[in-house]
């Protein structure tokens, strides 16, 4: 397509010039045809496949889950005098069969359809004699089995690509690590090489903070104070906020209490009926609502640009939907603040959740390491060090929009005069550590083995007779609260794990007990003995940048270590196109960055790497250690 071409449509979808990256991924698209774009909410992800559907001939088909997205986006294309259309479960019969007709006809440009729609015999037969030389895959992650949203429906993508001769496909997404990336590539039926287009995630312009709290009352104290700075005060008409709640019952009794203190709030949540949650996003959208307290069901294809605050009560379950929902606030660029509320309880929590959500049956233990894993890495970026805007950055592989510190997130602004750690205390710490957890080892939770590192009364310990044990008292000098953290960053690396249902208790690893024997290193970032410090504001200055000088897990990687991730990663997919098996079942992300990191020679070494032990250093070590010495 001539530049011309390009710059009609650009005026005729109603722009002057592209966002950053536009340009490139429309290029991309029409010059190789295949193309995977991860880009977050707002990042202008659907002018990829509207622009290249006015320059192609025929029907361009995209695939949405979002109804309100279906909806906007039509009533957009209409009122620019473009020919689009939607197929969506809230039609009428004899409207859906209108649009078929018309569709066979050839009379759009565009057509959104929702993913359920694939499976129906009557819309593939449609499809078959329709020229369509592009479907667009908008929320590509939900293809990914164990992803944070899998949706069933989309598996049924891949088959319906075949139906078609040879259509540009444009997969779309706003929150995708490399592994899912990986996996919406291989689900797809597409080529390994298929290129991935990774841009605009830096949102500088929010402050991210996560926050410990121990009881329900500084939990809403800590919302308290934040709404107040960001909003001001009820009616001030100083923008809106977003609460996300874990359970239904606590967004309805905090959405009560914040209307009591004045604030326009509401609750929202797949408890209310369908008319009563439609009528809660229309009130939010057009501005009649301050607070909006909801479970993750809010937010799909909600686009209001001014919202002040997003603050999470508990963590969700990955960094992955943690950025896509924190992400909806400051979309106007204005200053705003993402607040995570982080308690005692919230990994055995967690736990519990995975381990209970897999309908009838047994949970699959695949899925269920997987997705802990993904809380792992959420936790682990809470607990981390260094500026939380680039650690999310280097997640999501989005490394030339680092910041080297945002200046702004709690990290950055948090005064740290503290010396660098000793590595032999580091490691004599987190030996005593996980030489309490030995101790409770399958009878209690790590609120005990806290009580047992601190020598604190407690009856259990007294009954079980711990308190008679060496380890007792063994860390006296430290807080329980500290202790609690640094046996939490234990879970984290995975040397201390849980058991048992809806109470877990704390069990040390096979990899705990090598650390704790000093068999393996035990590195590790120690959590911050408490002092006061000055507390992040969103309009603190970029000029009070300060850097944590300890490094977390996730940003360890120098230039080389990141081309050797790279390297590991088109090993996977190819290993993962071959066998016909989602990537995360060769290697985790979080296991090829410590490959990266530590660049092993035999299998011994290797097994020394997150989630490699013995069975996939024999089934795919060899390959991996070609990739370290073939790219050291």
């Amino acid at each position: 397509m001539s530049d011309k071409e390009i710059s009609a449509a650009l005026a005729q979808l109603g722009h002057q010039s592209f966002r950053p990256g536009q340009q490139q991924a429309i290029e991309t698209l029409l010059e190789q045809r295949k193309m995977l774009l991860v880009a977050p909410t707002g990042g202008g992800k659907s002018l990829t496949y509207q622009l290249p559907a006015l320059l192609l001939p025929g029907t361009t088909l995209v695939v949405s889950p979002l109804v309100s997205l279906m909806l906007d986006q039509v009533a957009a294309l209409h009122a620019r005098g473009i020919e689009a259309t939607y197929l969506a479960a809230t039609l009428a019969a004899d409207q859906l069969r209108e649009r078929m007709r018309a569709i066979a006809q050839g009379r759009f440009k565009l057509v959104y359809v929702a993913p359920e729609r694939l499976t129906y015999d009557g819309f593939r037969g449609l499809l078959r004699d329709l020229e369509c030389p592009l479907i667009a895959i908008d929320e590509a992650h939900c293809i990914s089995e164990w992803g944070h949203d899998f949706r069933p429906e989309y598996m049924q993508i891949g088959s319906v690509i075949a139906l078609l001769d040879n259509p540009r496909i444009l997969a779309c997404t706003a929150t995708a690590t490399p592994v899912v990336r990986d996996e919406i590539v291989e689900r797809l039926g597409l080529d390994p090489s298929t290129p991935q287009l990774v841009h605009g995630f830096a949102r500088p312009n929010l402050a991210l903070r996560a926050t410990e709290v121990r009881t329900r009352r500084e939990r809403e104290n800590l919302v308290d104070s934040t709404l107040a700075e960001c909003l001001s005060k009820p009616g001030a008409g100083a923008g809106t906020a977003i609460i996300y709640s874990p359970t239904r019952r606590l967004a309805e009794e905090e959405a009560q209490r914040l209307a009591e203190s004045g604030w326009r709030a509401v609750a929202y949540h797949a408890g209310l009926g369908g008319a009563e949650r439609d009528r809660e996003q229309r009130l939010f959208i057009d501005g009649k609502t301050e607070v909006v307290v909801a479970t993750n069901a809010f937010g799909m294809g909600i686009d209001r640009h001014d919202v002040r605050l997003v603050a999470h009560l508990a963590p969700p379950g990955s960094i992955e939907a943690y950025y896509q929902e924190v992400g909806r606030a400051g979309r106007d660029g204005a200053d705003a603040v993402g607040l995570l509320a982080i308690s005692p309880g919230d990994m055995a929590t967690r736990r519990y959740l995975i381990e209970s959500d897999s309908g009838n049956g047994p949970p699959d233990p695949e899925a269920v390491t997987h997705r802990w894993n993904l809380f792992l890495e959420l936790m682990r970026w809470a607990e981390g060090g260094s500026c939380r805007h680039d650690a999310i950055l280097r997640y999501f592989s989005d490394e030339k929009e680092t910041l080297a510190g945002c200046g702004r997130c709690d990290n950055c602004v948090r005064l740290d005069d503290g010396e660098e750690e000793d590595a032999e205390e580091v490691a004599l710490l987190v030996r005593k550590a996980l030489s309490g957890v030995a101790r409770v080892h399958g009878r209690f939770g790590l609120t005990a083995a806290a009580k047992l590192l601190r020598g604190a009364p407690d009856p259990r310990l007294d009954l079980a007779g711990l308190n008679q044990t060496s380890t007792y008292g063994i860390l006296s000098d430290r807080s329980d609260e500290w202790l609690t953290r640094l046996l939490r960053r234990c879970v984290t690396a995975g040397w201390v794990d849980f058991h048992g249902g809806d109470r877990p208790v704390a069990v040390l690893t096979e990899v705990g007990a090598a650390v704790m024997k000093a068999e393996r290193p035990a590195r590790l970032l120690l959590p911050r003995v408490h002092t006061t410090r000055s507390k992040g504001s969103i309009t603190d200055s970029g000029s009070r940048r300060r850097r944590s000088r300890a490094e977390s897990a996730i940003e360890e990687l120098d230039d080389a270590g990141r081309a050797l991730f790279e390297a590991l990663r088109r090993h996977r997919l190819a290993l993962a196109s071959a066998n016909h098996i989602p990537p995360y079942v060769v290697a985790s992300d979080r296991a090829l960055r410590d490959i990266a990191m530590l660049k092993p020679r035999t299998r011994g070494e290797l097994e020394l790497a997150h989630g490699i032990g013995p069975a996939k250093a024999a089934k795919y070590g060899d390959g991996f250690l070609k990739i370290v010495a073939d790219t050291g």
